[in-house]
């Protein structure tokens, strides 16, 4: 008769390294601003409200050169700014419940 092992283990959680996701979702960021950008340029006709970006993006401003690099480091700052917030936070509870 095989044994049956009683004891579960609790399951492992990985944690999140900061520099991988941190360039990870400010580069994702960066790359959909620029889409965000090129979709405006190449349909500006479409109902989009691209003047929304200057909500989260202060000193963005429809568009020259020097405002959509300013949009592109901001949206590459967010990513770091939600990476230094969330996976701290997540790494702290996941190695808490194991």
């Amino acid at each position: 008769m095989a044994q049956h092992d009683t004891h579960r283990q609790a399951p492992v959680h990985q944690l999140i390294p900061l520099v991988i996701f941190g360039l990870s979702l400010s580069s994702f960021l960066a790359i959909s601003y620029t889409f965000c950008i090129i979709g405006y340029l190449l349909f500006p006709q479409l109902p989009i409200s691209h003047s929304s970006l200057a909500i989260v993006l202060p000193g963005f401003d429809l568009l020259s050169w020097k405002t959509f690099f300013l949009g592109l480091a901001e949206s590459f700052a967010w990513g770091w700014y939600v990476t230094l917030v969330f996976v701290p936070l997540y790494n702290f509870f996941a190695s808490r419940r194991g």
